[in-house]
């Protein structure tokens, strides 16, 4: 369907002849002379019988009025499914997470370096999902808002750095500051992913009251709990156990999980830690209303261009009309 953008500019059509009109009107002795337009001659070929040639300046202020007012081809209307989540994924960078007991690729890191590597990945299989970032340690920072812009929130995950807002572990202020760039938005499905090594040890919000206003506002909670199994390690008094993850709070991590209806999970490696978020990736999104759009093609750009070719002829017919005069007065 054609259609103008700015129809109403389409009233500056009739603006030259209202102005020679008026013109006339204030001079009736004196007629409007327009010397510089090109001109023909009648089949008399006198002078006084020359007539204005005024069709291609005619034709140009068509041409310049009809693009001002932005012509445009309308499309048939198509529907746009919008599915998606509002997820926000809190992160621990206390102290505990620079410990290597995380294996990938047969070589030990720390477990920053794994949570890089795995919920990068993770956020940028978040099509249809708005995805935000908070960091927490001795209190909780938000990296990214709630945004679609899914490769900015994977690269500030990348770049993340342990002791960038403390060493200690503040879950509670996590889930707090979660909860508080929830509130704008409309999403019914309201998703925080918290990632922790430890168990609450500063901030003024306790975990389990952030987990009580979480579910009165909605927002569903998995928590995820990373830290390798205890093993036994030989010593020259025999073996020793030793456990990596005794600071992690698994019974808090649980209930609020519970609490909010979300689920529990723990990563005692690579995989494991994968293969969660392979699981929370099966999360069914909740399909809102479909959106319709019509696709705009622009025309302006065609009677744009046939006023400039018009212009383009007028100087034309301008430049004989002035060699034929010089001729005329040179014989």
């Amino acid at each position: 369907m054609f259609e103008f953008n700015w129809p109403w500019l389409l009233v500056l059509l009739p603006l030259p002849l209202l102005i020679r009109f008026f013109s006339s009107a204030g001079q009736a002795q004196t007629p409007l002379v327009l010397p510089n337009l090109p001109y023909i001659e009648t089949a008399t070929g006198t002078a006084s019988k020359k007539e204005r040639a005024i069709w291609p300046l005619t034709l140009m202020w068509l041409c310049l009025v009809v693009a001002t007012a932005r012509p445009m081809w309308i499309g048939e209307p198509q529907s746009i499914p919008q599915q998606g989540r509002e997820m926000m994924l809190a992160v621990d960078l206390s102290r505990s997470m620079q410990m290597k007991d995380m294996q990938i690729n047969n070589r030990m890191v720390d477990r920053l370096s794994l949570v890089k590597t795995v919920v990068a990945d993770f956020i940028q299989q978040r099509k249809g999902d708005r995805v935000g970032l908070i960091f927490f340690a001795d209190n909780a920072y938000l990296q990214a808002p709630l945004t679609f812009d899914l490769k900015t929130v994977s690269g500030y995950m990348q770049q993340a750095v342990l002791g960038l807002v403390g060493e200690q572990t503040a879950i509670g202020e996590g889930i707090g500051l979660a909860l508080k760039r929830f509130d704008a938005a409309d999403n019914p499905q309201k998703v925080l992913i918290l990632l922790t090594d430890g168990q609450n040890t500063a901030g003024e919000v306790k975990p389990l009251e952030a987990a009580k206003f979480a579910q009165e506002q909605g927002v569903k909670i998995y928590t995820i709990g990373i830290g390798a199994d205890a093993y036994y390690q030989r010593t020259f008094l025999g073996k020793e156990k030793v456990d990596p993850s005794s600071d992690l709070d698994e019974a808090t991590l649980k209930t609020i999980a519970a609490q909010t209806g979300g689920q529990y999970f723990r990563a005692r490696d690579a995989s494991s830690l994968a293969a969660i978020y392979a699981e929370l990736d099966k999360l069914e999104p909740v399909e809102q209303a479909q959106q319709q759009f019509r696709p705009q093609t622009d025309l302006f750009h065609w009677p744009l261009t046939i006023a400039l070719l018009l212009s383009i002829f007028a100087c034309y017919l301008r430049q004989g009309q002035l060699f034929t005069s010089r001729n005329k007065h040179h014989d």
